[in-house]
């Protein structure tokens, strides 16, 4: 659990680094002299890079040693992001994004299906829940770190030089510190991993998993836009604002980010412990807190965004909430999909969901909210679109992210359909767990059997 908090930590920041930090994103935008539909393609081609690579660690995941893998891809992850933060052409840099997208594919579609196998039930919600109660934390403390460094070094480049050192220690313990399970083995399954095809088309038979992973495809478009965008979005709303004086973005990126660190805080351990209560009395709560969660995070989300250039403290507030009870998701979700998956195929539908959800989600939603909004620039501006005054930059943002509370209503009622098949689903895969080892047990026991006849 270490490794998945160092690995998150340090991943979450420095993958990110170029978004969350409001004053990144200036000087890159500036430095490379490109619009906000190239700022947000950076993150595009990361998640594109992503997508592409976790079925193929998924696949090797379900056969191959998976602590290899892991310290691939966090050294990977290190070495592409440091070399990255020198690079000074933009279609290099935007290359360098895409092997660091590679990096955290390796791990990220493997380090869960670990979890899964080394805890049970509640237990492993629990685990569960703190191994993601780290990426928001992280890329919260990301925030931070990178304002803080790239204004001490007076270069934003040095923002992400920085976590990969953390990076390197999170190598050290996968080698030397973290357990290697058998697949199942917390479950006494002895599955065998199936041909890939078949993995498949299980996967794709499966309701829950592909509804679920059609909703947390809509949490994944909603985040990576919020991600990308809100902390330039909230210091353009607050240098609107009437006798706006002291508005830096300094202090917007640091205090954004303590807001993403506490939400994140609260809100992961908050929906697993919410579900672990509730299941005793509903065992089908898990997609109903997720779908109630997204139905009230979306106008949380739209008052956040009208607020901001009218009262700070209030957009705070209501961007504090929204990404609470966005963050409710995380953990449930991954338990979702560990649960009515059987064990030799849950690596390959990690990486399945990592490839739909960023297919659909966050690898085109900061693009799409920058092409939005630029073309919104043009309709709103009354001078030359190349200098849009900044209450027409805010008003073209404000209503691009309009459309992250659009899709958080698609994703809720996607998570309440999971909602009708969950049970069936989960007891397919206890059914199938307890067959396989009645399988396994009775050649053992017709052995056994014959030598002690043979010995008679």
């Amino acid at each position: 659990m270490l490794i998945g908090f160092i690995k998150h930590s340090a991943t979450t920041h420095s993958n990110r680094v170029y978004i969350h930090d409001t004053r990144v994103l200036g000087d890159v935008k500036k430095e490379f002299n490109i619009g906000d539909d190239n700022a947000g393609l950076l993150q595009t081609v990361f998640v594109i890079a992503y997508m592409i690579f976790a079925p193929i660690f998924g696949y090797l995941g379900d056969r191959y040693s998976r602590r290899s893998i892991m310290a691939f891809g966090v050294a990977l992850w290190c070495i592409t992001t440091f070399v990255g933060s020198f690079i000074t052409n933009f279609y290099m840099f935007a290359f360098f994004r895409g092997l660091v997208g590679i990096g955290e594919a390796s791990y990220s579609t493997i380090a869960p299906t670990i979890i899964s196998d080394l805890f049970v039930g509640n237990v492993r919600s629990k685990m569960l829940a703190f191994f993601y109660f780290a990426i928001p934390v992280g890329s919260g403390f990301g925030y931070i770190v990178g304002s803080v460094a790239g204004e001490a070094a007076g270069n934003w480049r040095w923002g992400l030089r920085v976590t990969p050192f953390l990076g390197v220690v999170a190598v050290a313990l996968i080698v030397w510190a973290m357990e290697n399970p058998e697949r199942g083995q917390a479950e006494e399954s002895r599955m065998k991993p199936t041909s890939y095809t078949d993995d498949l088309k299980s996967l794709v038979k499966n309701p829950s998993f592909m509804l679920s992973t059609l909703a947390f495809t809509c949490v994944a478009f909603v985040t990576g836009a919020l991600a990308w965008w809100g902390p330039q979005f909230i210091y353009l709303g607050l240098t609107v604002q009437s006798g706006a004086t002291d508005v830096t973005i300094e202090s917007v990126s640091y205090k954004f980010g303590l807001v993403g660190m506490a939400a994140g805080a609260l809100g992961v351990p908050l929906g697993s412990a919410l579900a672990q209560r509730l299941r005793p009395r509903a065992p089908d709560v898990d997609p109903l807190i997720c779908g109630f969660a997204l139905l009230v995070s979306a106008p949380l989300v739209y008052f956040a965004l009208v607020a901001v250039s009218h009262v700070a403290a209030l957009s705070y507030l209501l961007v504090f909430l929204g990404m609470l009870t966005l963050n409710l998701t995380w953990s449930i979700v991954a338990d979702v999909v560990l649960y009515v998956v059987i064990p030799p195929r849950r690596s390959t539908a990690e990486a399945f969901q990592i490839l739909i959800s960023h297919m659909f989600g966050d690898a085109g939603s900061p693009y799409l909210v920058g092409v939005i909004s630029e073309n919104l620039k043009r309709s709103l501006s009354s001078v030359p679109v190349e200098n849009p005054t900044k209450y027409v930059q805010f008003r073209a943002l404000q209503y691009a992210l309009f459309v992250t509370c659009f899709v958080e209503v698609i994703g809720g009622i996607f998570f309440l359909l999971t909602a009708i098949y969950i049970v069936r689903d989960k007891l397919k895969v206890d059914r199938a767990i307890a067959e396989a080892e009645v399988q396994n047990a009775e050649p053992s026991h017709s052995n056994a059997q014959e030598e002690i006849i043979n010995g008679d």
